[in-house]
């Protein structure tokens, strides 16, 4: 996995408000939107705005110029053209969750090319539908990993419950939850500040998040076994998880001082 790689933001203050409240959820405005856009039929749905993005509601919406848009498949071309002409961001907490599949440098030595690819591609779908069931956000695919954001904006207060409730679904998607897991992965969840909003310059950019918090749910996926949840104590705070009886395991994670603690969740 590569390392993650610091951020440094400054953006003019009142971008900062607006964007805050599009992601916390509190712009009025969005808020109408997607209480008249949500009663469309057809799914899946812009996380922005809830403007369907497949038929039939696609197809009457596609006049207005909310179609989905070729740069991320689960933001409608409207939001994405307002996120592209406001560039910045803000600071807000969210949940994320990262999963690896482990082995797949074996797997792919055990695999012809083409067989490798399928399970990958599979692995990418079953993830995505996860994500959307829990209103997260898949952020990338990035070779045997898969990176979503929980945003109180789309995922609600509860952000950090669905994180670990879509954590808990794919384990049992790719078949963690037995024997013989078709795609054996290890997750890392965790609940912090990050930056979120249009990251980048020119053609180079995306609504992604950057930071800490970033870093250290990359960082607790990768030490995951298979069959594994990695559950930060913040996640478990925020969440209510029940812990007890969950094994607590101290981590020392690469690039921190500090140890952090997580917990363990099984298949």
């Amino acid at each position: 996995m590569p390392e993650p790689t610091p951020h440094v933001h400054e953006y003019d203050a009142e971008e900062s408000a607006a964007w805050r409240a599009v992601l916390t959820g509190d712009l009025g405005q969005l808020r109408y939107l997607r209480a008249v856009l949500g009663r469309i039929p057809a799914g899946p749905r812009c996380k922005f705005c809830l403007a369907p993005l497949k038929a039939p509601g696609s197809v009457l919406l596609k006049p207005l110029g909310f179609g989905p848009s070729k740069l991320n498949r689960r933001l409608c071309r409207a939001c994405f053209r307002t996120i592209d002409k406001r560039p910045g961001g803000a600071e807000i907490e969210i949940s994320l969750l990262f999963a690896d599949v482990r082995g797949s440098t074996g797997l792919a030595e055990r695999m012809p090319p083409q067989e490798f690819s399928r399970l990958i591609s599979r692995f990418y779908g079953v993830a995505a539908k996860v994500v959307d069931r829990w209103d997260g956000l898949v952020d990338k695919f990035v070779g045997d990993e898969v990176v979503a954001l929980f945003v109180p904006g789309f995922a609600g207060e509860d952000h950090a419950g669905r994180a670990v409730e879509a954590a808990r679904d794919l384990l049992r998607e790719t078949g963690n939850d037995g024997a013989e897991p078709w795609a054996p992965l290890g997750v890392g969840v965790h609940t912090g500040v990050a930056f979120v909003g249009r990251v980048g310059e020119g053609d180079a950019c995306d609504f992604t998040a950057v930071g800490d918090a970033v870093n250290t749910t990359a960082r607790l996926a990768s030490e995951a076994a298979a069959g594994e949840i990695l559950v930060s104590v913040a996640s478990a705070e925020a969440s209510g998880l029940d812990a007890s009886g969950l094994e607590r395991r101290s981590l020392t994670l690469r690039g921190r001082d500090e140890m952090i603690d997580a917990f363990v969740e099984r298949a």
